[in-house]
């Protein structure tokens, strides 16, 4: 995780994003978390072009269930990225462990299996304090790297049915 301010980014070197298609699935689970990536994310797509009814949002209870949020979200949108959004605090038990390891394996292999390119931005801290400095505190708002994330991998995306089209 980074320890510096995630909130930068230079515009001119993102694509435009005025023609993309985003998907945000969002966990309920500790939402005063997950609302504040939200609307980092939302406000950066918008920021760089991003057409307000060209973002879809859904919600699901908690971490685990953004694999399945995110695969259906694919299969009935037409989408060039999607923003898994969620936050997993450590606690007392092993629970976290299982959770951090099986959201990442299911956002892995969702990339692997799909053609839409879906971006891990879950916060996986040892202190709410943590979370709290990465969701739009003092270190800035990991929603809004993982905005421009979504829009760099719509481009490479798109570049890709370019190349498709022309017989390459």
């Amino acid at each position: 995780m980074a320890t510096t301010n995630l909130s930068y980014y230079d515009k001119t070197t993102i694509p435009n994003a005025k023609s993309f298609r985003f998907g945000i699935v969002v966990s309920e689970w500790n939402s005063e978390i997950t609302s504040n990536l939200k609307k980092g994310a939302i406000e950066t797509l918008i920021d760089c072009g991003t057409l307000e009814e060209n973002i879809i949002s859904w919600d699901v209870p908690g971490s685990f269930e953004l694999i399945y949020g995110c695969k259906k979200m694919v299969q009935h949108q037409e989408l060039d990225a999607v923003i898994a959004i969620g936050n997993v605090i450590q606690g007392e038990t092993k629970h976290f462990d299982f959770v951090c390891e099986g959201v990442t394996q299911g956002i892995v292999d969702l990339n692997i299996k799909q053609d839409t390119p879906v971006i891990f931005c879950v916060l996986t801290d040892n202190t709410k304090q943590q979370s709290i400095d990465r969701s739009g505190g003092k270190l800035g708002n990991k929603g809004i790297e993982c905005a421009i994330a979504a829009i760099k991998m719509a481009a490479i995306r798109n570049s890709d049915k370019k190349t498709e089209s022309i017989g390459f």
